[in-house]
């Protein structure tokens, strides 16, 4: 054999560099399904089987292509881990090379290379391509982070829309006159509510699925979730479908909506394609591409496809880029020195506070959250309450069906929790209440007061979120986007304090009382 072609889990592109110059007579492409990728993390069961679901499919695809491969389902092997089964298979196949586009995660690529090189004896050479799928090489990210202690998004953005040309007018400038049109972003509902919303297509489990979601329960059974209600794209077609939907029908109001939550609402106006583009079923610049084509048609505002184009071309693109910037440091950040914790809640949904309820529970039956959910309620709360940034972490990479660890990690340490202090974000954040109040309608009918700070009735939010402000009191204070937060907290008396202080210090006591 010539070449041993590596796929995994997130690599499902028939365009991968890794096919380049395949040839049927000499290759074959290998891919594994292991317990260890659903445990090293305790994975729900909807996130597992979008993995194997995706995976499955994708394999029929090669086959159909004629390409020879080697594909190991759960329950046909005796391997717990991918390198070990990586192994048998070099000493199977005893390959000229071991070829692979660059892994998603920092694990991963370090066990796949001692894989390799534990079989170097035999003559097995690793080469690991750059992935073309994104849009800026680690190579570049790299280079523009070289130098410097703190890295800053919007210029990095601001680079990328000119280095590949997008919404931007003759003269290369901004379309509609600005970058950043993040203010006009941040719209509410009001009492009213959504109303009518636009149905997200529906992807029926069908007979390789279903199949699969009988293995996660045979091999998985005990874990948080469930998978009754799966309905993600496994299939590239699949995958297109939802992304023509998203731009007909839900673009438009995605912009001024983004931020905004509603009760038993988890879709709202938000594309759900972050699975797919991270399973590489869809190519970003087809995403981009399609996008702006219903702008430059007049269909949708500027405001819209920017805040859209600015998540997947900027957002998307820098965390990839933070990520192999900082590990594996990243993996152990912890700035603010937090240690507590995380509630068990987290894994059940059953807590009194509606926000954290809603957004949990629909995670553990969708495996989606959207990003306002997942900073601002239950990454807001896990920094204010001082959980250990590796327990979010884990709990991030476990329950979201797009969960890959570039983009979570830096998402959740750097983002959610600070934990990397200012190294790329500008500020912590962290909200009480009165935000969730602002941004949804969770508080109707919850049982605290969004207002109250401490005592009976209290929010655990806004109480968590004082408490956070008073003990970080003096780096809040010399950030210029936080030093309201010190202005406000002095405006309590001693007493007022030391009783949020010791209302904040009950409810880490007995979290499970919340």
């Amino acid at each position: 054999m010539r070449n041993l072609v590596v796929v995994l889990g997130d690599q499902l592109s028939l365009a991968s560099v890794a096919f380049e110059g395949f040839d049927a007579a000499q290759d074959r492409v290998w891919m594994a399904e292991v317990p260890q990728e659903s445990t090293h993390v305790p994975s729900t069961k909807m996130r597992t089987a979008l993995f194997l679901s995706a995976m499955r499919h994708f394999a029929e695809a090669l086959t159909a292509r004629g390409m020879p491969l080697d594909y190991l389902k759960l329950g046909t092997h005796g391997f717990d881990s991918l390198a070990d089964a990586l192994t048998d298979a070099l000493q199977r196949h005893r390959p000229r090379a071991v070829v692979m586009v660059e892994a998603g995660e920092w694990r991963l690529e370090q066990a796949i290379a001692q894989a390799c090189q534990a079989c170097t004896a035999a003559g097995v050479r690793l080469a690991v391509r750059d992935d073309l799928h994104f849009m800026a090489s680690r190579a570049e990210f790299a280079e523009h982070a070289q130098g410097k202690r703190r890295l800053v998004m919007e210029t990095f953005y601001r680079q990328m829309r000119v280095k590949h040309r997008v919404l931007l007018d003759d003269r290369g400038q901004p379309e509609g006159g600005q970058w950043n049109f993040d203010h006009d972003n941040r719209g509410a509902f009001g009492r009213e509510g959504p109303g009518m919303l636009p149905a997200p297509p529906s992807f029926p489990p069908d007979a390789l699925t279903r199949e699969v979601l009988a293995d996660v329960e045979a091999h998985f059974g005990e874990h948080y979730g469930s998978a009754a209600a799966f309905d993600w794209p496994v299939t590239r077609e699949q995958a297109l479908v939802a992304l023509n939907d998203f731009v007909a029908f839900r673009l438009q109001d995605f912009g001024r909506f983004q931020d905004a939550m509603w009760t038993d609402e988890p879709f709202l106006y938000h594309g759900l394609l972050s699975s797919s583009l991270n399973l590489k079923l869809l190519d970003p610049r087809e995403v981009i591409d399609a996008a702006v084509a219903q702008w430059r048609a007049g269909a949708v505002p500027i405001e819209s496809v920017e805040g859209f184009v600015r998540q997947i071309l900027g957002w998307r693109e820098f965390m990839r880029g933070v990520y192999w910037w900082r590990m594996p440091k990243l993996l152990e950040a912890n700035a603010l020195k937090q240690h507590e914790k995380l509630p068990d809640w987290y894994w059940t949904g059953q807590v009194g506070m509606n926000c954290m309820r809603q957004a949990i529970g629909q995670t553990l039956r969708t495996g989606y959250a959207h990003h306002i959910q997942r900073l601002m309620v239950t990454g807001n709360f896990a920094l204010t309450f001082g959980v250990a940034p590796a327990q979010v972490h884990a709990w991030y990479l476990s329950v979201y069906v797009d969960a890959v660890e570039w983009v979570e990690l830096p998402n959740t340490v750097g983002m959610s929790l600070y934990a990397d202090g200012a190294r790329f974000v500008t500020k912590p954040y962290a909200a009480g209440g009165a935000y969730i109040r602002r941004m949804s309608n969770y508080c109707d009918g919850c049982r605290y007061k969004p207002g109250t700070r401490s005592g009976e009735g209290a929010c655990p939010m806004t109480v968590m979120y004082w408490d956070f402000v008073a003990r970080h009191e003096a780096m809040l204070e010399n950030n210029p986007r936080t030093v309201m937060m010190t202005r406000n907290l002095r405006r309590f008396g001693a007493d007022e304090l030391a009783a949020i202080k010791g209302t904040a210090a009950a409810m880490r006591e007995r979290p499970e009382l919340l």
